[in-house]
C-alpha cells in the first residue's frame, strides 16, 4: 500500500475523538485550550497552500498523543490540513516504516504527504524538550527488576500527565517542533 492507501484506510479526526476511551476527555481539554499565536499566521497560509493530508499512528493510551494529536488538529485547522488516524497496533505494515531510532514502535507519528501521496515531513513521537523531561523522569526510577519499579513508574506516567494537561509552554514546545519540522522539509 501506498501512503494515499493508508490515508484513506484512516479515520477521520472527528471519528477518532468520539470513539476514544482513555483519553478522549483530556485530548478536547488541551484541544479547546490551545491556541495558536496570530503571529504565525504567515506559517499557516504557507502551508495552506501545501495542501497537505496527515496520518496519524496512535492509540487511545498514549499519553504523548493526548498531549501532540490537539496540538496538531488545531494547526491542521488553520492550514486546512486533512487529517486521518491509524491504530498503531491495527497497522504494523506502516508503524515498522517509521520506527523511532530504527527500533521502536513510539507513538505519535505524523506522517505529512502532499495531494499525490509523496510523504513531506514526518514528525514524532515527541518535541524534543519533552524528550528531556520524560529522560530525567525516567533516570530516577529504580532498576526495572526493582520491587518498586512498577509503583514508581505508574507515578512517573501520572507526573508526566499532569504536566502534559496544565504547562502551556510544554503545548508551545510542541507547536514549534511540528513547525519545525514542516518549515525544515517544505520551505
Amino acid at each position: 500500500m501506498n501512503l494515499m492507501d493508508w490515508f484513506q484506510k484512516g479515520i477521520p479526526a472527528d471519528v477518532y475523538i468520539e470513539n476514544m476511551k482513555e483519553n478522549k476527555e483530556r485530548v478536547k481539554q488541551i484541544q479547546s485550550s490551545f491556541q495558536i499565536q496570530k503571529d504565525e499566521a504567515a506559517f499557516l497560509t504557507g502551508l495552506q497552500t501545501e495542501q497537505l493530508k496527515v496520518i496519524v499512528l496512535t492509540e487511545d493510551w498514549c499519553g504523548d498523543a493526548m498531549l501532540n494529536v490537539p496540538i496538531l488538529l488545531e494547526i491542521a485547522r488553520h492550514a486546512g490540513m486533512e487529517v486521518r488516524f491509524l491504530y498503531r497496533d491495527q497497522n504494523l505494515e506502516l508503524m515498522d516504516q517509521y520506527l523511532t531510532n530504527g527500533t521502536s514502535r513510539a507513538i505519535p507519528i505524523f506522517i505529512f504527504m502532499n495531494e499525490q501521496g509523496e510523504e513531506k515531513a514526518v514528525w514524532g513521537p515527541r518535541a524534543q524538550e519533552l524528550q528531556e523531561l520524560v529522560n530525567s523522569k525516567r533516570s530516577s526510577l529504580p532498576p526495572l527488576d526493582h520491587e518498586e519499579f512498577a509503583d514508581r513508574q505508574k507515578e512517573m506516567y501520572k507526573e508526566l500527565q499532569e504536566a502534559y494537561l496544565t504547562k502551556r509552554e510544554l503545548w508551545q514546545e510542541v507547536y514549534r517542533s511540528i513547525k519545525t519540522s514542516l518549515a525544515e522539509r517544505l520551505f
